[in-house]
């Protein structure tokens, strides 16, 4: 991959910020605070302090919130379950279908999470710059729409 240059005047946070997407449900339970720490079934390398911008999938399809990267952890699913079952914000049930057929999970523990006073639909970010929400995470780059650019700007400032 080719590193891409930010433009003139436009300077993303180090670290490099992630867009996560999730559930609706999962995106609403994070900003409620009832849901403190979000799965993936990747290894995920980013440290402490990274900031998270929260993108709410279908029907919802915006971006929603931000909060902070408190700690990531990976181990097996049955530990991943057995340490913060009570802070996922999901069953057992779910959490098993979720990991079936995978080795390790990573559990990243969500602070300080912050719900946008008006979401950036998809629509909308669109209209600014070619723009594809991930199917689980990546990290957002100079070349995303101005309006994601500004928002990791002015959260990582206002953090």
């Amino acid at each position: 991959m080719i590193a891409t240059p930010a433009p003139e005047g436009e300077h993303l946070p180090a670290p490099r910020p992630l867009l996560l997407s999730l559930r609706p449900r999962f995106a609403q339970a994070i900003l409620d605070g009832t849901k403190t720490i979000e799965l993936r079934r990747t290894r995920v390398s980013a440290p402490s302090g990274t900031l998270l911008v929260l993108y709410a999938s279908s029907p919802v399809m915006a971006v929603v919130g931000v909060a902070t990267l408190a700690d990531r952890d990976t181990a097996s699913p049955v530990a991943i379950w057995r340490r913060y079952r009570g802070r996922l914000g999901l069953s057992q049930a779910e959490f098993a279908d979720y990991f079936t057929g995978a080795e390790h999970a990573t559990a990243l523990a969500i602070a300080a999470p912050r719900a946008l006073p008006e979401p950036l639909t998809l629509s909308w970010l669109r209209s600014h710059a070619a723009f594809q929400p991930p199917q689980s995470y990546r990290y957002i780059a100079p070349t995303d729409p101005s309006p994601l650019t500004e928002l990791v700007v002015a959260s990582a400032g206002a953090g």
